[in-house]
């Protein structure tokens, strides 16, 4: 299992360098930027819930952004592992997820 996180600043080539991996490895790229749209325009209980701080500009609180990852990493393209692309942002994030991997083998829900 190769589970990877991408750290750095925007435009400093997460996304490039992520594609590439994740070819190379097979593991899917996990942007939260994406999963987000993707849960919004699939109109999911977190998208609702999502769209509504995204509507206004605000950004979105790291309990949800936390649970949105947590759910895609349960799904089965991440069994053999992952690539968090400029996922966790902030320390509460990474405090977070440190706290969950510590329970289980396979993501962090």
């Amino acid at each position: 299992m190769l589970n990877l996180i991408l750290l750095g600043p925007p435009g400093a080539g997460k996304g490039s360098q992520a594609k590439s991996l994740a070819a190379r490895y097979g593991i899917p790229q996990i942007s939260t930027g994406d999963i987000l749209r993707v849960a919004v325009r699939d109109k999911t209980p977190l998208g609702i819930k999502v769209r509504s701080f995204m509507d206004k500009g605000a950004l979105v609180p790291d309990n949800l952004v936390v649970e949105i990852v947590a759910e895609r990493l349960t799904r089965g393209d991440c069994k053999t592992g992952f690539i968090l692309d400029g996922f966790p942002r902030n320390i509460t994030q990474a405090e977070v997820v440190e706290k969950r991997q510590g329970n289980k083998h396979r993501g962090f829900a």
